[in-house]
């Protein structure tokens, strides 16, 4: 029998559990309602002569109507909000169909002609037609409006849902140039798979991402901060760590100590990725990386792998997060295979331009390399 402390807690996150439930609900039947407005919009729209000046006259009547009626969540701003959202939408769905002949008229998809329909039909990168239902609040959608990429709307949309993030959320990780910042680390298959799928992570290099961005710990006000304030930093800002790290992460211990004839070793921090079922080791350095960096992250990552993790798991993965990395010094000091990375990290959001800079150019590179 369950305590009275425990049973509370049961009934209690039954209630919460409920009530997130009936809050998506209302969010999505919202969505599907905006969609639906809008595509009538354009219907009525297409049987005017003059298509833009009777559009245009059908949307401020419209707007006007509706908000005595319903309130300024129909004004005409939002009105153009929810067509380019529409048009958004089915330029994906069409744009599906090669082979069929293509017409100037928009045409609703068939299975998004009542809002009762749950399977959609939205469009991937790859042409082919990708089942995925409208997942995310209004307000969501309306910040994705404002991604031109369509490629990296698709992986925003894909990840929001997947990862549940709040509106809050998914604006840091853009603003934090997530997409970019995965994609450097990637072939052009890798980065079309990204659109598709999001973050697929089946080994570790997919965890990684080029800077990790740790603008939460304000230390780059404090240009004097030492490894000890960025690991105190980072724990007290641990859930933004996660969001930080990625999918799978679960935080096990900090400065974990080893100890080899006497003398102790530590390492910073200690996860645990349940994706690939194996331990992930952090160490922190101020400065550019060393050669003695990689060897003490070896002997941490051999320890775990032969005293600690269990048969059926994994090799440990180990990373260095330091503020330079020596790409020759990795190469030199690490055997092959090794499950050792060094990684760089900046105490300030990026800046998106020159990360899609970065991209174009290995885009560039990439293809003169065939």
């Amino acid at each position: 029998m369950k305590s009275t402390k425990a049973f509370f807690e049961d009934i209690r996150a039954l209630i919460h559990s409920a009530r997130a439930t009936v809050a998506r609900d209302v969010h999505l039947v919202q969505v599907h309602t905006n969609f639906e407005i809008e595509r009538r919009i354009v219907e009525q729209e297409q049987k005017g002569q003059n298509r833009a000046a009777y559009g245009q006259e059908v949307m401020v009547a419209l707007a006007n109507r509706l908000k005595k009626e319903f309130g300024r969540g129909y004004s005409e701003t939002n009105l153009k909000l929810m067509r380019l959202f529409y048009l958004q939408d089915e330029t994906r769905i069409r744009q599906t169909a090669s082979g069929q002949s293509k017409k100037s008229q928009l045409q609703p998809h068939p299975i998004r002609q009542t809002l009762s329909d749950e399977s959609k039909i939205t469009q991937t990168t790859s042409g082919k037609s990708d089942p995925r239902p409208f997942t995310l609040s209004w307000s969501h959608y309306v910040f994705l409006l404002g991604v031109k990429n369509p490629d990296e709307r698709s992986f925003y949309e894909i990840e929001s849902t997947s990862q549940d993030w709040t509106l809050r959320e998914l604006k840091r990780q853009f603003d934090s140039s997530l997409y970019e910042r995965l994609a450097l680390s990637r072939d052009k298959k890798g980065i079309r798979r990204l659109a598709r799928k999001g973050q697929i992570i089946a080994n570790p290099a997919d965890i990684l991402k080029e800077p990790l961005v740790l603008e939460f710990l304000g230390l780059h006000e404090n240009p004097r901060y030492s490894e000890s304030d960025l690991e105190t930093a980072l724990i007290d800002h641990l859930e933004h760590f996660l969001l930080e790290l990625g999918k799978g992460f679960l935080f096990e211990a900090r400065q974990r100590r080893f100890t080899f004839d006497g003398e102790h070793f530590f390492v910073d921090l200690v996860f645990y990725n349940r994706l690939l079922r194996c331990y992930v080791l952090i160490d922190l350095k101020l400065g550019r990386l060393t050669h003695q960096n990689l060897g003490q992250m070896l002997m941490y990552v051999n320890t775990f792998d032969r005293d600690i993790k269990l048969p059926e798991e994994n090799p440990t993965v180990g990373i260095v997060l330091c503020r330079q990395k020596n790409k020759a010094i990795v190469e030199i000091t690490l055997p092959k295979n090794a499950n050792i990375h060094a990684s760089e990290y900046q105490l300030y959001l990026p800046s998106k331009e020159e990360l899609q800079r970065k991209l174009l150019e290995w885009g560039k590179e990439a293809g003169r390399g065939k």
